[in-house]
């Protein structure tokens, strides 16, 4: 970007079979310098469609974004659906790798069949996104994909995320942890316009082996999913409830008292109310639809999708059990460009300092308008949960590696809670989520863990970061199911591409290379195994109301990612 330059590359050969979080991640370890400042001219920010991108095979549409987290100062993927990976893949583009710094800006990058361009944006300059994704999409057609930044990514705020336009052209998906948001924002992008007009589709080796194996797994997946279509990812909301695991009240407690007036349940009955879409699909190709679009009293379209995270963090997590009123705030984040999970956390904990009481929607809208505004609290808030909590005095702060958690306390979901301390992500759910129900791929694990029990914790979320790093790199949602059998289909699908034999161990090794990778690029960051722990309050402090707490020892959470049989 210091030069204004655009330049097209083969992709060298050591890259040609990584996609997704494993291109970006091995991107950034081998031209990244580890200690840079994350917003300074030395970071680069890496987009990258999944290897099974711009096929047919189902819920293969995720995109991965990577950089140097402003959030965690280590390595980081953030990814989404929408339109734009399957876009990229069908232009044939591995990466979009962003550098450098310009003397001024905005900018808007232009990529289609024809190559690529830089064009000033200067007009777009402070606009949120839907307004903006409104104007690109009268301009450039409702066929391109687009990722925006929005007013926090100028503002280069930590929480910061990238809007990714859903089929509709609405800026409801996010790339949003991490601050990928300031990277992009920082390197004097504002716009990214993807154009697939024109363009062939992907070469499969195989192709009828691909079709075979695509439409076999999508008809299962149309059936084992129901859960999901019918209520989305808030049909977590009360089964982490009376588990014990629902944050609440900046994870005081683990089960919130209006939960059932922010289920799955009573969301999908006030989507239909208002003639909403209780299913809808994040991205083309997904065949589980668990998004949705959520309407005003008025019938208006208010936001898509509201989310377990969001509900969780925004809703339990700030004592706040109105559906509407999580909304609104879910719109707020969409279009200024701030993921909701930090935002939530950092909200709690300004809840907790004294500054809005507990249970106030209007108060913590007056927060969003302080950060909107720019005012020194705004900016404060800005930077996430971890620096927040440190300049109110607050002791509890719920961070790892300087990222806030999801929406699962730990003490009631220990192996998630064994991956926000050991993923190199930062405190991450979407690094390796240990649900009640799911097993690893060893006979050690295969059968699962109870959640509430410590023992075999560790080995489990090994094995779901290396399953969910595989999903990551291939471009896959997790949702179609982190499973050894979902490895050997990954495999098939991958091998039809590639025209040679694939098996689910060789894919299994691509995802520890991936940890392996990142873990690499976190060590020479500063980020030692010191840092893969949890607050030690969570340790300490039971949690109602079946008084828990985080029990596994930290010689496991050290060991968990080692990978010596490698």
């Amino acid at each position: 970007m210091a030069g204004l330059a655009v330049t097209m590359e083969e992709t060298p050969a050591l890259y040609r079979d990584l996609g997704g979080r494993g291109l970006t991640s091995r991107v950034l370890l081998d031209e990244v310098d580890p200690t840079c400042d994350p917003l300074g001219d030395g970071n680069k920010l890496v987009i990258a469609p999944g290897l099974l991108a711009g096929t047919v095979a189902p819920c293969s549409g995720r995109l991965s974004v990577g950089a140097k987290s402003p959030l965690t100062g280590g390595i980081k993927e953030s990814n989404a659906g929408g339109t734009v990976a399957q876009k990229l893949a069908r232009l044939g583009i591995k990466a979009v790798i962003i550098e450098g710094k310009p003397a001024a800006g905005p900018y808007l990058l232009e990529i289609n069949k024809r190559g690529a361009r830089l064009v000033a944006a200067g007009e777009y300059r402070g606009m949120g996104n839907y307004a903006l994704m409104g104007i690109l999409r009268e301009r450039y057609g409702p066929r391109c994909g687009f990722l925006t930044v929005g007013p926090a990514g100028e503002h280069g705020y930590a929480l910061a995320s990238i809007a990714v336009s859903d089929p509709e052209g609405r800026p409801s998906r996010h790339c949003g942890r991490g601050g990928m948001g300031a990277v992009l924002g920082a390197r004097g992008i504002k716009v990214v316009v993807v154009d697939d007009s024109g363009c062939a589709g992907v070469d499969v080796a195989d192709p009828d082996s691909f079709r075979r194996v695509s439409r076999e797994w999508a008809q299962g997946l149309v059936k084992g999913r129901k859960i999901l279509t019918d209520y989305g990812t808030a049909n977590l909301v009360l089964p982490m409830n009376a588990l014990g695991g629902l944050p609440t009240r900046n994870y005081q407690a683990g089960t919130f008292e209006q939960a059932g007036e922010i289920s799955g349940e009573r969301l999908q009955e006030v989507i239909i109310q208002r003639g909403g879409k209780p299913s809808h699909a994040c991205h083309p190709g997904c065949v589980i639809r668990c998004s949705n679009v959520y309407h005003d009293h008025e019938g208006n379209y208010l936001t898509s999708s509201l989310e377990y995270e969001t509900i969780g963090l925004l809703g339990a997590n700030c004592g706040i059990g109105d559906l509407d009123a999580i909304a609104r705030m879910d719109r707020f984040c969409d279009d200024f460009g701030i993921d909701t999970m930090e935002t939530g956390v950092t909200m709690g904990l300004a809840m907790e300092a004294g500054l809005v009481p507990f249970g106030s929607a209007g108060g913590v809208c007056g927060l969003l308008q302080e950060m909107k505004n720019g005012s020194v609290l705004g900016r404060v808030l800005g930077q996430g949960a971890a620096v927040t909590g440190r300049v109110l005095g607050v002791r509890r702060v719920p961070a790892v590696k300087g990222q806030s958690l999801s929406a699962y306390d730990p003490r009631g979901l220990k192996g998630t809670g064994v991956t926000y301390a050991t993923s190199p992500m930062g405190a991450d759910h979407t690094a390796g989520n240990c649900l009640p129900g799911r097993t690893g791929f060893r006979p050690e694990t295969s059968g699962g863990f109870p959640p509430h029990q410590d023992e075999g914790q560790d080995q489990l979320s090994r094995d779901l970061q290396v399953m969910t790093a595989v999903c990551d790199l291939a471009g896959l949602c997790f949702f179609v199911g982190v499973s050894r059998e979902n490895m050997d289909v990954t495999a098939q699908l991958l091998g039809a591409i590639r025209g040679s034999s694939l098996t689910g161990e060789q894919v299994l090794d691509l995802g520890r290379q991936v940890l392996v990778t990142e873990r690499t690029f976190n060590r020479l960051a500063g980020i030692s195994e010191v840092h893969d722990d949890l607050p030690e309050w969570f340790r300490r402090e039971p949690l109602p109301p079946h008084h828990l707490t985080f029990g596994v020892p930290r010689e496991k959470l050290r060991k968990t990612l080692e990978f010596k049989e490698q």
